[in-house]
């Protein structure tokens, strides 16, 4: 391991054990967009191995998104957002299995505009934390 990747490595955790929840989901975001956009790179450079574990890592991290779904408070909108995910899941296997962009780019189409909801309520949720501390 380089300097570089241990680098990364160390601020990549820094991050996570920093983070507070609404933090950790825009890594999550962050982290499934990321990995999405080198699969189709290692799709396009014909590294099919490559491609396969960070498309495997996204389908893992769209996975995880679904387990912070709280469909007590979250209701209708929670279902729904489970529903995307699951289908953002099968997309992702598709794309794999045929090496398919148009299906990575689909994905990452999808992801885009949550990720940047969820951006746009970062101020309310953080005082929203702090008030329940």
């Amino acid at each position: 391991m380089n300097g570089l990747q241990a680098y990364q490595r160390v601020n990549t955790q820094t991050s996570i054990t920093d983070a507070d929840p609404h933090k950790l989901i825009q890594l999550l975001y962050n982290g499934a967009l990321e990995r999405i956009n080198m699969a189709k790179a290692r799709m396009q450079a014909k590294d099919f191995e490559g491609k396969g574990k960070l498309i495997s890592k996204a389908i893992e991290i769209i996975s995880g998104l679904r387990g912070f779904l709280d469909f007590e408070k979250g209701g209708d909108l929670a279902e729904r957002l489970e529903s995307l995910y699951d289908y953002m899941e099968r997309t992702l296997f598709e794309a794999n299995a045929k090496n398919d962009v148009a299906k990575l780019d689909e994905v990452a189409d999808l992801l885009r505009p949550i990720k940047d909801g969820w951006d746009g309520i970062r101020e309310e949720a953080t005082s929203l934390q702090q008030q329940a501390v």
